[in-house]
């Protein structure tokens, strides 16, 4: 079994976004949007936090109360989108009282980090580096969030490349898992020798990691990633405008 080393890899895209933006002389801010007291967002806004403070890019968080309204939420976004950040990140989830799409929409395409999917990136970036092609390959994706399943869902039909959900993981040659649940997939759920990637830290790594041919760790396999990829869209983004 070969693990997939996200966090080897992410270090390597931070260190080039880092000379571009000496080389270009970029000045570039980003914002994220907390809102309430959830330890995993927490931990995800200290990741991008420490990344922006290792390629030079500043950043700024603006937390906000779990209690906060719609109207209020609103009118805060839009006076960031208008203030001089270079992108924007609202981090979700957000409480179950707050209309997401529409908090959402509010974030304007030019400054949104998150336009193209940072999962997307990390998984296609982490198959290219170990040479794993798709094609002609049994896929199962897992999950049908926002965040994961949505966008990977996306990502692979402009591919063309077909694919099912968990009732045919004992068939599958790639499994792509984004449910949010410890150790929901065992290794006896699997087939010798398949690709692994764990975007929800759903793996149960001990006996999984005995069956498949490729699996990415947690932590340090998408999760770096899915940052690296986000300060490359800020990045990039910026350059093309």
């Amino acid at each position: 079994m070969k693990l997939l080393n996200g966090k080897k890899l992410s270090q390597k895209i931070l260190n080039d976004l880092k000379k571009e933006i000496e080389r270009k002389k970029l000045k570039l801010k980003l914002a994220v949007v907390l809102v309430g007291e959830d330890l995993d967002s927490k931990i995800f806004v200290k990741q991008k936090r420490k990344a922006c403070e290792l390629v030079g890019i500043d950043f700024e968080l603006f937390q906000l109360s779990e209690q906060i309204q719609q109207i209020e939420l609103a009118e805060k976004i839009k006076k960031i989108v208008k203030s001089d950040i270079s992108g924007l990140v609202i981090q979700l989830p957000l409480p179950k009282h707050i209309n997401t799409d529409k908090i959402l929409n509010l974030v304007p395409k030019e400054k949104d980090a998150e336009l193209i999917s940072p999962v997307v990136c990390a998984i296609s970036r982490l198959l290219e580096e170990y040479k794993i092609s798709l094609k002609n390959k049994n896929i199962v994706l897992i999950g049908k969030g926002r965040l994961v399943g949505q966008p990977v869902a996306d990502w692979l039909k402009k591919q063309g490349l077909n694919f099912s959900g968990l009732k045919d993981i004992k068939q599958a040659d790639v499994v792509i898992s984004g449910v949010g649940r410890t150790n929901f997939i065992k290794g006896d759920m699997i087939k010798k020798g398949a690709v692994v990637i764990d975007v929800g830290r759903d793996i149960d790594f001990e006996t999984v990691s005995k069956k498949a041919g490729y699996l990415t760790p947690t932590p340090g396999g998408v999760g770096p990633m899915t940052v690296a990829c986000l300060l490359k869209n800020l990045v990039y983004g910026f350059i093309s405008i």
